[in-house]
């Protein structure tokens, strides 16, 4: 059975979230850094600059702090122990508590930034725009004013389409693993594992722990890869430890580790009720003959990550691409972007897990500290976290590059599948565009087909409407990375600055300048 508040397993003081900081009403600038992203990476790195004396808004969507990754149950479940879902819950319990302690710093929870700009003629001030409340419905326009920014805003999940994904039951292996911690609930009670990536491992422990049958965890690339990477793998050690105690999680629970192995399509009426799965080859093409049909209620699925770049492209930072394909942002030592004072940290810098994101957090608001305020920062402490990062960003290059997806994917394809689930674009449609329409380029298979012009604008099915449309004849080789002037929904009203909404300085209300 799923872990539910009547559990004693999930009881106890959750301490997961601080109060609502009052309105800053400061005059002249209200913020010296604004961090984007109350993850691992923001909230380590609010709590390093705010106890150096920064004025620091940290600023997130979600009511409550860690991001994904310590995603807690909500205070209206009244769990009491939230750390049984988590292995390493005191680190994060530790900022929490630093965060209560440091004055400078005000939590912002329910802002949903939906841009930043440059103030007219200050090179150094920026403007965050935000809405207010659950998915921005409250429709309350907020603008933070800063001296610098830190853009920590994770990332999300990738998702390879197969015919069958869009029935009612198939979720997101993070999202399975959401549901539980935020929830304390299952998608279904027979769920199988699919994708690739070690997340698997953790979603697949996890949903067992709390009660599901998880028959078979079905990972596409396997992990015999990570032998090509003997140095990333010495100079982590503890990566080995945490890899054999999902191994153990597996053999305890009794669940079937599949290797080099897809789901390749989903069954059921009018859910899932069962899915076939096939063996790879070295492209990640099904291998004829090998194909299983397992019965189940819920498949979570999940191919890795893709960092959220939209702040920072549209700010202009530049970026690099990375061995799976995905765009990160570029950083110097100090994590400071191409643009002056934005820097960029954790999940948005290229996927590598909590950890490394907690130290490039740290480094990223200690050097906020000492570009915005000229604060004395140890040199031993910010040579201890380059050394950190530099051993975790190692193991983390490894993973990317282990758990990229083949080329050979798209053979999973039915002409009916749909690729583009919003605009329900099937890829026959993403075919015509590029091979019989002549698009030459994915932005021109996006105005044949609307693939990508959905509610998602593109960030769920983007990765696959481009492989598919390179793999039919248009020229470039992957999904350029976003940069688009808004980040998320907003309304008519708060474009044209109406109403003026909560200006956190003192300074009086003015109309938002068109972007």
């Amino acid at each position: 059975m799923p872990t539910s508040p009547s559990d004693p397993r999930a009881h106890g003081a959750s301490g997961a979230r601080p109060g609502r900081a009052a309105q800053h009403t400061g005059s002249g600038d209200a913020f010296d850094l604004v961090v984007i992203g109350a993850g691992p990476a923001g909230l380590a790195g609010a709590v390093a600059a705010g106890e150096l004396g920064l004025r620091t808004a940290l600023v997130d969507a979600a009511e409550l702090t860690g991001g994904q990754f310590y995603r807690s149950p909500s205070p209206a479940l009244g769990a009491r122990r939230p750390e049984a879902l988590h292995r390493t819950w005191s680190v994060h319990a530790d900022l929490l508590r630093r965060l209560r302690r440091c004055p400078a710093v005000s939590h912002l929870p329910g802002h949903h930034v939906w841009s930043v700009v440059r103030d007219p003629g200050r090179a150094d001030r920026w403007t965050v725009h935000a809405l207010t409340g659950p998915d921005g419905a409250d429709h309350t326009p907020v603008r933070l004013r800063a001296r610098g920014l830190l853009v920590a805003t994770g990332a999300v999940e990738r998702q390879l389409p197969f015919p069958g994904w869009t029935l009612p039951g198939v979720v997101g292996a993070g999202g399975a693993q959401a549901m539980l911690k935020s929830g304390l609930v299952l998608p279904g009670r027979r769920i199988v594992v699919a994708g690739s990536g070690p997340l698997l491992l953790a979603v697949a422990a996890s949903l067992s722990a709390a009660g599901a049958d998880v028959p078979a965890l079905v990972e596409a690339t396997g992990y015999l890869g990570y032998a090509r990477h003997p140095g990333a793998l010495a100079a982590n050690p503890g990566k080995a430890a945490e890899a054999a105690l999902h191994g153990g999680a597996l053999l305890r629970h009794r669940i079937p580790l599949r290797a080099r192995s897809a789901v390749t399509e989903a069954h059921g009426t009018p859910r899932v009720e069962a899915v076939t799965v096939s063996r790879l080859d070295r492209r990640w093409r099904p291998v004829p003959g090998t194909a299983r049909r397992i019965a189940c209620d819920a498949v979570a699925v999940g191919h890795g990550l893709v960092p959220q770049i939209d702040l920072a492209t549209a700010l202009g930072c530049a970026v690099r691409r990375a061995a799976d394909g995905t765009h990160a942002v570029v950083t110097d030592r100090s994590l400071a972007t191409s643009v002056p004072t934005v820097w960029a940290a954790g999940e948005s810098r290229g996927t590598g897990g909590a950890a490394v994101a907690l130290a490039e957090g740290e480094l990223a608001g200690l050097a906020a500290g000492a570009r915005l305020r000229g604060a004395p920062v140890p040199p031993a402490r910010t040579a201890r976290l380059r050394r950190r990062i530099a051993r975790l960003r190692a193991f983390a290059d490894a993973m990317t590059a282990v758990h990229a997806p083949g080329p050979g994917w798209p053979d999973w394809l039915t002409d009916d599948t749909e690729v583009c689930r919003c605009e329900e674009v099937t890829a026959d449609r993403v075919r015509e565009a590029a091979a019989g329409l002549g698009a030459h380029d994915t932005r021109t298979v996006k105005l044949l087909t609307r693939a990508g012009m959905g509610w998602c604008q593109g960030r769920i099915c983007a990765t696959a409407v481009a492989c598919l449309a390179t793999r039919y004849g248009a020229s470039d080789a992957g999904p350029a990375p976003d940069r688009r002037p808004l980040a998320a929904p907003v309304p008519l009203a708060a474009l044209a600055g109406l109403p003026a909404g909560r200006d956190r300085t003192a300074e009086p209300a003015a109309p938002t300048e068109p972007t």
